[in-house]
């Protein structure tokens, strides 16, 4: 089996390391109301998703 014939230095390894970096959500607008939403989830504005109301709530708290 390998093994490391040198130490791996502190910046050698954080360089490495630094390409590692959290992405922002991917937002979609929604058809029906035209806010941005994550895609592939019901709007959390309006409630619909598919063209169909899944979430009653929504538009009850809208009124």
């Amino acid at each position: 089996m390998a093994v490391p014939k040198r130490r791996t230095s502190k910046q050698r390894t954080r360089t490495r390391r630094a390409h590692w970096k959290a992405t922002s959500p991917t937002l979609s607008e929604c058809p029906q109301c035209h806010q941005p939403r994550l895609a592939h989830r019901a709007c959390r504005n309006c409630g619909y998703y598919n063209g169909r109301l899944v979430i009653p709530e929504a538009q009850a708290a809208k009124k």
